[in-house]
């Protein structure tokens, strides 16, 4: 029965925070359309609300651990589900991040992603989408400076599975001379990739110790994979989940 509920919360949770996008998306919209601020606080104001909402609605409240960067950064973060992308975002002061294209076509959400800054990228031509990539965030860096957030793995990934760390990661770190912050979560446990069953407990995301820039691309691409699995191993096991070797 419990487990029932849950289904029935996690069903009318999942409706309202794309209610809520809209809402906020068209509410804003006359102040988006002439001011990044205005962009960039309607995307916190709905960030907030779907944290808030998420604590009361599905029993699923969040957490922010260590010193959130500021300044122009790179932040490489694992990526579990949607709601990393919300923390990371409501997080930070004025972040932004590199996404796959396809999402610029995504009514609201593309329009602002594009008012922010933030950066596309078409994975389906590698060498071809890296170069394109890094002269697009040399722009952004210019008109919409902050923190450049970027998922070294691509792609979002369940808890337990493993994909490897791309070198586009270290690549931006070494072109931009920017330090980089490491970023692990436990998201994946609560709200999953995709479905609708949001589970109750603490979801985290911990901004873990500044990489300074100058490390070489290999050595810093074993690094931060190396921090973030095992932060998000951590994490995840103070959730109750244990990752296979």
């Amino acid at each position: 029965m419990r487990h029932a509920l849950q289904w029935i919360r996690s069903l009318f949770f999942v409706g309202q925070v794309y209610l809520a996008m809209a809402v906020v998306g068209l509410s804003f919209f006359p102040w988006a359309l002439f001011s990044d601020r205005g962009a960039r606080a309607a995307c916190r104001a709905w960030c907030l609300w779907v944290r808030w909402t998420a604590a009361w609605m599905v029993g699923l409240k969040s957490e922010i651990r260590g010193k959130v960067p500021e300044g122009e950064i790179l932040i490489a973060a694992k990526h579990q589900s949607f709601f990393d992308i919300i923390l990371l975002f409501g997080a930070v002061p004025a972040g932004k991040f590199v996404m796959k294209r396809e999402l610029l076509f995504t009514p609201v959400l593309g329009q602002y992603a594009t008012r922010i800054g933030c950066v596309p990228v078409d994975r389906g031509k590698r060498g071809a989408a890296i170069s394109k990539m890094v002269a697009d965030v040399k722009k952004s860096a210019e008109e919409h400076p902050g923190q450049l957030i970027i998922y070294p793995q691509g792609t979002r990934v369940p808890p337990g599975e493993k994909v490897p760390y791309k070198v586009g990661t270290a690549i931006l770190y070494g072109q931009s001379g920017e330090a980089c912050v490491p970023v692990a979560t436990n998201v994946g446990i609560f709200w999953p990739k995709r479905g609708i069953y949001r589970k109750p407990g603490t979801a985290v995301i911990e901004f873990l110790p500044v990489i300074e820039p100058g490390m070489p691309s290999k050595a810093f691409l074993a690094k931060i994979e190396r921090d973030v699995e095992a932060a998000s191993n951590r994490l995840m096991a103070e959730a109750g989940f244990h990752a296979q070797d």
